[in-house]
This record gives structure tokens, C-alpha cells and sequence, in this order.
């Protein structure tokens, strides 16, 4: 996503393009440690696979159904090159065998912590691993010298997503709105993904 400052919007609507997907993005931050969720014994963290295509299989099986798709559309060795990166740490969440959970914590800005990933695949939602698993976020990120732990959640994500992040203990501090090619049409993502946003092509 494009951090660059925009100009802002003027009231009213405004038209988005055909092709394309429109979406609300919410920024937050969290600048103290709050109390976490532990990981029950029978789940647990592992080094998320580095080799692309294995990646994006827990990407897509995460965040399809909320349209991710930034790691879809990067070169194999650009992904490898931000996985592999020493200020970078991307974890898979594992139960039973199976992995359910994405968490990925971005390091590479100075002072700060960024939850680039965080997500389960759909039946292990509602479960109790998303406390368990934002309280290991929480614990890894402060566990380095930052003093600002911060994340975006958009209206294409879960509509518990804003809810989840402030109860976590973030706060919002500002709003954008993203205009993207909608990746169904691109050929990122199956037609059938994000069923709860309509395709305009």
C-alpha cells in the first residue's frame, strides 16, 4: 500500500473506475504492552516456508476470502527477499499438524513494528487462537527495542477485523481511502474470492 501523502478528499462521492476495488483504511498503533492470551499447548509458531509458491498457498488459504493480494502479484525473489530478511519475521501458526495462521512483523523501520500479516483460515476463526495468536504478535514485537507497535485493517477485511485490532489494545489514528485493480479480474485471485465485494469490470 502507498504511504505517500494524498490530498484530501472533497465531501461527496466519487466514482471508482470500472475493474477496479475501493476500500477504507484504518491505521492504528499500539505504544504500550497490554496484557495477552497465551498459545494453548497444542498450537505453536513456525518459521513461515520461504519457498514462494509454498508461501502463498498459507497466504491465499488466509486471506483469500478477504481479497489479500500484495504477495500475490511480487516477484518470487522480491517475496524471498523480504522473507528472508533479518528484520523481518514471518510465522505460520500450527495445530494438529495443519497450518491455520499467518503472522508476519516487519522491523525494518527504525523504532517500530509493523503487523504486516496477521490471520486464520476460516474454521479455526472464533476459536480463541486469534487472542493466543496477537498476544504472541504483541510479546515478539515489544521484545525488540520499539516503541511503536502499529497495523492497517481495511473494509475489504473480516468485519470483525477493527474491532479485533482495538480490543487487542491498538488505537486508531487515521483514515485513507485505496483504490487498487481488483485482483479477481487481474488473475490474482479466483472470481469466487471476497464474495462480500461485488466485481464492477
Amino acid at each position: 500500500m502507498d504511504m505517500t501523502e494524498t490530498p484530501p478528499l472533497t465531501p461527496g462521492f466519487h466514482a471508482v473506475p470500472p475493474g477496479m476495488v475501493a476500500t477504507v483504511v484504518t491505521y492504528l498503533e499500539m505504544r504500550t504492552t497490554p496484557e495477552t492470551t497465551p498459545l494453548p499447548p497444542d498450537a505453536a509458531l513456525v518459521p513461515a516456508p520461504t519457498e514462494p509458491e509454498t508461501y502463498r498457498s498459507l497466504f491465499r488459504a488466509v486471506g483469500e476470502d478477504w481479497l489479500w493480494f500484495s504477495r500475490l502479484q511480487i516477484p518470487d525473489q522480491a517475496l524471498r527477499d523480504i522473507l528472508e530478511d533479518p528484520a523481518y519475521e514471518a510465522y505460520a501458526l500450527v495445530k494438529d499438524g495443519r497450518q491455520i495462521g499467518l503472522l508476519e512483523l516487519d522491523f525494518r523501520e527504525e523504532s517500530a513494528c509493523e503487523l504486516a500479516f496477521f490471520g486464520l483460515v476460516k474454521d479455526a476463526v472464533g476459536t480463541g487462537l486469534g487472542r493466543a495468536l496477537m498476544g504472541e504478535a504483541i510479546r515478539r514485537a515489544f521484545a525488540r527495542p520499539i516503541s511503536r507497535f502499529h497495523v492497517h485493517t481495511c473494509t475489504l477485511d473480516s468485519p470483525q477485523a477493527l474491532g479485533f485490532y482495538r480490543k487487542s489494545g491498538f488505537t486508531p489514528i487515521k483514515q485513507e481511502i485505496e483504490i487498487a485493480p481488483d485482483p479477481r479480474l487481474t488473475g490474482d485471485l479466483l472470481r469466487s474470492a471476497g464474495a462480500h465485494v461485488p466485481i464492477y469490470d
